[in-house]
This record gives structure tokens, C-alpha cells and sequence, in this order.
């Protein structure tokens, strides 16, 4: 007789100890306490007939933005589909869905699981993977939107809740909900102290207003939960260095830099991106980045031994390419804020002609006429192109060109995913340019008043403010 889990959603299995393994899964994978695989190898081997363990495997492979684990997740998915057809309805939907994501129609799986969600708002997994899809795609109002309409309908002794309302709290950060986003990440943790997505949550409300001190030490405070062994520590540490960043901390972000944003510490992309992000404003601020910046373009696009949840790799640590290759090359055009942050590391590097190169392959394989269905088309097409050429403007010079371009491109940045602090990234790089192109200070000017009427003038504003000749009070 087929169980159920703790929240009634109906299983495909009637093996109690193959449940409780994939539970523990979905717990990982929302709580970034190690990978979720080798629970769900035990899933599969206490009940080989068993289509969702394989599923789950598929969904968390391809929530890691690398291309080059496309083909394991594949694989997944086709063992999944000989198994389906005794399956519940919520299993074939979870599979379709992620088949969906697996041919690049990102859009089309929220759109799937979003529809399942309207008649089972405790279906955990199709919460947390809808919500990272959201959050790839840019779409800043599901992130809210979606949790939202699920909480009320779930009780607050689960052990997922928590993490549910994390899930919300971003939303509504993301959402420019700032008071409301902080209340609902403190609950959160209030009810599990581990639960690092809203530490984040608050992490970024902090950032928003401006409250770096107050930003790294609460981060500080909860460091014992998220530092060690917890696939969110990369990011989390971004954070405190955007914080010291904030402050003018140069010396304290490089050495964060070189202890948890380097060498080992980078094992997919996602870290990477956290990496090639912080160097870049270094970059802008006038910090000599070159070295680390090429070390880091020499190892992206290799998988290595342990993936953002620690402790190893969700292939088993083999390092591949699906078209083999260069690594690097193989990645163009698969995820455009992926791919942009390459280009930053490369640019910060002065590795011209590398990005040059970069630029026109990811255009290349973006903007193909057979990826149009493609959710990446899009947002290549619409911000990861222009970005790249106003940072490839920014790069050599053409300061005035760089400006007007980042300030066409910085009202649709969202489409292209990400958050409010990382794209901010942007308006720093508009900010260096007018700064350095008398006939575009009026730009910079008014981009610097929006900074100002969004939070306190930190000692970051100042210097921006500084260097475009602009007086503060």
C-alpha cells in the first residue's frame, strides 16, 4: 500500500525506510546541511521501483546552474520514466516539470508546478524548486507570491515550515517588503536556528538599508549554523564581504577573499559567481585584483569535489564536460548571469581577448535561433547581451558609451535573475564609469541620489560621491 508523507502528499512507494530517506533528502535540500544524494541512493536501493528519489536527484543536479551535469540529470530522468507509469499524479507531475527545466523552459516548469500548487500548497518540493526557478528567471513576485499563498495552509510543528517561511521572507525582501521580510526570517529562525535561507533573508534586508554593522554582526552571530558544513557558506560569506565592503573594509574583503571565496572553497559555478562578484567591485573601487581574478577564470566550468552542499560531489566527483572540451567554453550560453560574471573575472583580469572571445560565444549559443523556447534566450537577449557589451564598453575606456548602456539596461537587470544586492553590481559598475567621464556625471549623479533615498549614506556612498565630484551633507 503506497504511504504518504508527513504533510499527505501520496508517494509512489509502500517502502516506509525508502520515504524516510527522501524525506531526509528534501530536508538537505532545503536546509543546505550536505548533499541530499546519498539519502536518495538509499531511497532508490530500499525501493529500486521507486520513480521520485530519481527525480529528486534530476531536480537537485540541474538547481546547480551547470551545464556539464545536464547529461547525469538526463539520465535520472529516463531511469524516472520507466517507473512512472504506477506513479501518483504528483510524482509524473515533478517529472514533467523537471524535464521541462532539463530542456531549458524554465518558465513552463514554475508555470506546472505553480498549478499543482494552487491544489496542494504542502507539497514542499514543488515550493522550494519553483522558488529557485523563480529566483533564476528574475521573477521577484513569485518569490513572494507563492510562498504566500502555501503558508497559511501549513502547520507550524513541521519541520519544514521554517524553511518555508524562509522561503517567504526572501520573497518579500525581494519585494522591497523589508520590515516584513526581517519578521518573517527572525521567525523562522526562532523556530529552527538552522535554517541559513533566512539568515540570508535578514542578511539581505540589512543590506538594503544600509546596516552593514549591524549586517555583519548578525551573521556573525549566526555563523556557527551556516560556516561549516552548510552549502550556503559561500554565499552567506559574500554577504559579510559586502557588508565590510560597505564599510570600506578593502584590506578585510580580500582576506575573506583568499579564505572563502578562492581555490577549493569555488566547486560549481554558483560559487564562482559569488567570487567574480566581490573582485569586481574591488576592481571598481581600484583594488589590483588581476592575479585572483585569472585564477579564478583558469577553474570555472570544472565541477570539482563538492558541490554548494558540502561534503561532495553530486556526481560522485567526476569532472566533465557534456560536449567536452574546454570547460569553460562548453558553459557559454547557458545561464546569462552565469555567464556575465565570467566576464567580469575575465575583464578584472585583463584578459581582453579571452573576453572577447567569451562574448561572442555566449552570444552564439544564447541567441540561436533553435534556443528561442529556451528561457535563456530571453534573458540573454534582453539583458545578458546588452550587459556584456557595456561591460566590454566599461573595460575599454569608452566610458560615456559604458554609462549610457548600463543605465538602458540596469530597469530590466531583473530579467536575467539574481538579487537586488547582486545586480547592484550595475549601478556600481555606472557609478566607476561616470566617475570617470566628466560628460556622464549627471548620470551618475542621479543613479547616487537613488542610492541615497534607499539607505543611509554609507562610507561606499561617500566614495562614490567622491569620485563623481558630488558634495554630501
Amino acid at each position: 500500500m503506497a504511504l504518504k508523507d508527513t504533510r499527505g502528499n501520496l508517494l509512489g512507494t509502500d517502502s516506509a525506510p525508502a520515504r524516510d530517506a527522501a524525506e531526509t533528502a528534501l530536508w538537505r535540500m532545503m536546509s543546505f546541511y550536505d548533499p541530499p544524494i546519498d539519502d536518495l541512493d538509499r531511497a532508490v536501493r530500499e525501493d529500486p521501483h521507486w520513480a521520485l528519489p530519481h527525480v529528486m536527484k534530476a531536480g537537485f543536479l540541474l538547481s546547480l546552474t551547470e551545464p556539464s551535469m545536464r547529461s547525469e540529470a538526463r539520465g535520472h530522468l529516463e531511469r524516472a520514466q520507466v517507473l512512472l507509469a504506477t506513479a501518483p499524479a504528483r510524482e509524473r507531475m515533478h517529472h514533467e516539470a523537471t524535464t521541462r527545466v532539463l530542456h531549458g523552459r524554465w518558465h513552463d516548469a514554475c508555470a506546472l508546478w505553480d498549478q499543482w500548487l494552487l491544489e496542494h500548497p504542502r507539497d514542499a518540493l514543488a515550493l522550494l524548486w519553483a522558488h529557485l526557478w523563480d529566483f533564476y528567471r528574475g521573477d521577484a513576485i513569485n518569490l513572494r507570491a507563492r510562498p504566500a499563498r502555501a503558508l497559511p495552509e501549513w502547520d507550524e510543528a513541521d519541520p519544514l515550515y521554517p524553511h518555508v517561511l524562509a522561503l517567504h521572507a526572501f520573497g518579500l525582501e525581494e519585494n522591497n517588503l523589508q520590515v516584513q521580510a526581517e519578521e518573517a526570517g527572525r521567525r523562522a529562525l526562532a523556530l529552527d536556528p538552522r535554517s541559513p535561507w533566512a539568515i540570508h533573508a535578514v542578511a539581505h534586508v540589512m543590506e538594503m538599508q544600509g546596516r552593514f554593522d549591524d549586517g555583519a554582526a548578525w551573521l556573525r552571530q549566526h555563523q556557527r549554523q551556516w560556516a561549516e558544513g552548510n552549502g550556503y557558506a559561500c554565499h552567506l560569506w559574500w554577504h559579510l564581504g559586502l557588508f565590510r565592503l560597505e564599510g570600506l573594509d578593502d584590506i578585510g574583503v580580500l582576506r575573506l577573499v583568499d579564505a572563502h571565496l578562492a581555490g577549493d572553497a569555488l566547486q560549481v559555478t554558483l560559487q564562482r559567481v559569488d567570487a567574480a562578484a566581490m573582485l569586481w567591485r574591488l576592481h571598481l573601487l581600484g583594488v589590483d585584483v588581476r592575479e585572483r581574478c585569472a585564477a579564478l577564470v583558469a577553474q570555472w566550468g570544472r565541477v570539482g569535489a563538492g558541490p554548494p552542499q558540502a561534503g561532495g560531489s553530486p556526481s560522485g566527483g567526476r569532472e566533465r564536460s557534456e560536449q567536452g572540451g574546454n570547460e569553460l567554453d562548453d558553459s557559454a550560453g547557458y545561464y546569462a548571469f552565469n555567464d556575465v560574471h565570467a566576464l567580469l573575472a575575465m575583464l578584472a583580469a585583463d584578459d581582453g581577448a579571452r573576453a572577447e572571445h567569451w562574448v561572442a560565444r555566449c552570444a552564439a549559443r544564447a541567441l540561436a535561433a533553435n534556443d528561442a523556447p529556451h528561457s535563456n534566450h530571453a534573458m540573454a537577449r534582453d539583458v545578458g547581451a546588452p550587459l556584456m557589451r557595456a561591460l566590454m564598453c566599461f573595460a575599454r575606456g569608452e566610458h560615456a558609451a559604458a554609462a549610457q548602456a548600463l543605465y538602458a539596461v540596469r530597469a530590466k537587470a531583473q530579467r536575467f535573475g539574481g538579487s537586488h544586492a547582486q545586480r547592484d553590481l550595475v549601478d556600481q559598475t555606472l557609478l566607476a564609469a561616470a566617475a570617470a567621464e566628466p560628460a556622464a556625471r549627471a548620470l551618475g549623479r542621479a543613479v547616487l541620489n537613488e542610492r541615497r533615498s534607499a539607505k543611509p549614506v554609507t562610507p561606499l556612498t561617500r566614495r562614490w560621491a567622491d569620485r563623481l565630484g558630488v558634495a554630501l551633507a
